[in-house]
């Protein structure tokens, strides 16, 4: 971000939109997924938020000046605010029968693309001569994901388009709600402490690397629960005691960092074992109320929408 700021001489403010704009896209954009879908389908959908993030993303590497990044940016946050209320809805599409499990691996894909990006972006950036050359890396990735995706789902029968309605969501629906509580408190959680929980030890004396540490051991710790966890609940008859175990495990963890911060690197360790799980675990409920994949799109949709 500083390196951004500096070379196109803009402010903290101008710079800040290319990271709010994303998440404030993935809320907008999460209800009218459904929309797309019947029009569309889920094969043509997701393969067209790949282009829109592939495309866009090389013509924000291009642009000249602060107002065309920002404009570019767009595009690319309606992409990942359709394809993130599609996902679930294509699980429930083709594996109704391991609807956990399969969140639980493009989840961590998730988690792991974020790990890695974050990771290589300033070293990118350093070998290819600035952020230009980091951002383009990451956009030509994801074209090789757009061709990817339209190759390994070649076989997907044509989608039969139907008349297509703005989806109707559940908000008279208490479990709906109490999805979008769930989800809600869960995001609250995770971009809080990745946020703030560096900077908090900072503020206690720790050096800048040992407090980044401790986001590293965070987010590290999510990946194995991320894919256990969720193949464990698709054996299970009920979801509850999971969920609850893994509160009092976020819980725990969370009292830990505050009052005893001596053993900082084990309570982040137990909050990322415990949001790691959780996020494929409530994104997957919404699969478990409904077997109409319109439906629950809807319900995916009000939750993200909302949520973000």
């Amino acid at each position: 971000i500083p390196s951004i700021q500096d070379d196109l001489d803009t402010s903290h403010a101008a710079v800040g939109l290319l990271g709010t704009i994303p998440v404030l896209c993935m809320g907008l954009f999460a209800p009218p997924a459904a929309l797309l879908l019947k029009r569309v389908g889920t094969r043509a959908a997701i393969g067209g938020c790949l282009f829109l993030i592939a495309s866009f993303g090389l013509l924000r590497v291009a642009s000249p000046q602060v107002a065309l990044v920002v404009v570019f940016t767009f595009p690319i946050g309606v992409g990942m605010g359709f394809a993130g209320a599609l996902m679930p809805v294509f699980v429930k599409e083709h594996f109704p029968d391991r609807p956990a499990f399969v969140t639980g691996v493009y989840t961590t894909g998730i988690q792991l693309g974020s790990a890695l990006s974050s990771g290589l972006a300033v070293p990118v950036a350093h070998a290819a001569g600035g952020w230009r050359g980091s951002l383009a890396a990451f956009s030509a990735v994801t074209g090789g994901l757009f061709l990817a995706w339209l190759v390994l789902t070649r076989r997907e029968p044509p989608h039969a388009r139907v008349e297509a309605r703005v989806p109707r969501l559940p908000l008279r629906s208490g479990m709906a709600w109490l999805f979008v509580v769930l989800f809600g408190s869960m995001g609250l959680t995770y971009y809080g402490l990745n946020a703030w929980l560096a900077d908090s030890f900072v503020e206690r004396g720790w050096s800048e690397a040992s407090a980044g540490g401790l986001i590293a051991v965070l987010n590290l710790a999510s990946l194995p629960s991320s894919l256990l966890v969720p193949w464990l609940a698709d054996r299970h008859g009920s979801r509850r005691p999971l969920l609850i175990g893994l509160g009092v495990i976020l819980v725990t963890g969370v009292a830990g960092l505050v009052l005893f911060p001596d053993g900082a690197y084990v309570w982040a360790a137990l909050v990322g074992l415990a949001n790691g799980a959780m996020f494929p675990m409530v994104l997957t409920l919404p699969l478990d109320i409904s077997h109409r994949p319109d439906r629950v799109g809807a319900i995916v949709g009000m939750m993200l929408g909302v949520c973000y």
